[in-house]
């Protein structure tokens, strides 16, 4: 037990590069999809399929830099970026016009998407996107100029973080501080009233908020490709986009907290791994401290509820 403690803490935090290039590393798409799922959530939209959108964003961030190899950084950076987005906000706006149009749950659609956008990739690095030789589902290996600055010497810390920091503070600014923000928490707190007192057009805001939840997952794929592996696998997601569930549920939908939640997840996937590693402790005991963490927000949540209503009664 005790050798596996310090496995889990020399993996996630036991030393500068532990620190900053394994669990922030791992800390940056839950980042990501974390945002994304928390300004979702609080429009009132269930957006589970930021697994698919995260890998459709990353095909199309893949495909602009195998296509854009002769570009400079400068272009061809911000290029992945959009492409990302653009593929997330597309597989997101799918379902939310499956929702819009004939009713559909976005629970179902979005999860059978996550499938169709897994069974996408696989196509997509077993043909048109696989390396020359034929041999390894994977695509080329990306030219220098799409590679994602570092953001520390000697690091493997990249441009996503500070990426997923700036739309992370972004989103809590325009929660908490700007009329759409306002308008986004109505819809999901109350939408007939909000509807209906407050004169707000719920279903248009709520399919938009929908589409740019997906935009920002995209980003997420985009940054995996672009920081991390340099190439389109087909495991890119070790399930990034069920995690950010639990990443936006223990921040209670507060981007700001989603920050400091997404390092924790980060060090339970750096930890875990250095557990399997060293102590030979299968890494998915990681996801059962997941599993409890979810569950006990959730039950801490309730139980805070109830004692409000008991005290209002």
């Amino acid at each position: 037990m005790t050798e596996a403690l310090l496995a889990f803490w020399d993996g996630a935090f036991g030393s500068a590069f532990a620190f900053w290039s394994a669990t922030l590393v791992r800390a940056t798409p839950l980042l990501l999809v974390g945002v994304a799922l928390a300004l979702a959530f609080r429009a009132g939209v269930l957006n589970i399929g930021a697994e698919g959108q995260l890998v459709v964003g990353a095909v199309a961030a893949a495909v602009v830099a195998l296509a854009g190899a002769s570009l400079p950084s400068v272009l061809l950076i911000p290029a992945m970026v959009l492409a990302g987005a653009l593929g997330g906000a597309v597989w997101a706006g799918i379902a939310a016009w499956l929702r819009q149009r004939y009713g559909v749950l976005e629970v179902i659609s979005t999860i059978m998407l996550n499938f169709v956008a897994a069974a996408l990739i696989s196509w997509v690095v077993r043909g048109p996107l696989q390396e020359p030789t034929k041999v390894y589902p994977m695509s080329l290996t990306f030219a220098e100029a799409a590679r994602w600055p570092f953001l520390l010497s000697g690091q493997r810390l990249h441009l996503g973080f500070l990426l997923g920091v700036l739309v992370a503070m972004l989103a809590w600014y325009v929660l908490t501080h700007a009329a759409a923000g306002f308008r986004v928490r109505a819809a999901g707190a109350g939408p007939r009233a909000a509807e209906s007192a407050g004169g707000i057009g719920v279903r248009g805001l709520t399919s938009r908020v929908f589409v740019l939840s997906g935009a920002i997952a995209g980003v997420a794929g985009a940054s995996e490709v672009g920081g991390v592996t340099w190439a389109l696998y087909e495991g890119i997601s070790p399930g990034y986009g069920y995690t950010g569930i639990a990443v936006a549920l223990l921040a209670r939908l507060d981007p700001r907290w989603v920050v400091v939640t997404a390092v924790f997840f980060g060090a339970l996937e750096a930890g875990g791994a250095s557990m399997q590693r060293i102590a030979g402790v299968p890494a998915v005991s990681v996801q059962i401290v997941t599993a409890c963490t979810l569950l006990g927000v959730l039950a801490l949540g309730r139980w805070q509820r109830t004692r409000r209503s008991a005290a209002s009664a």
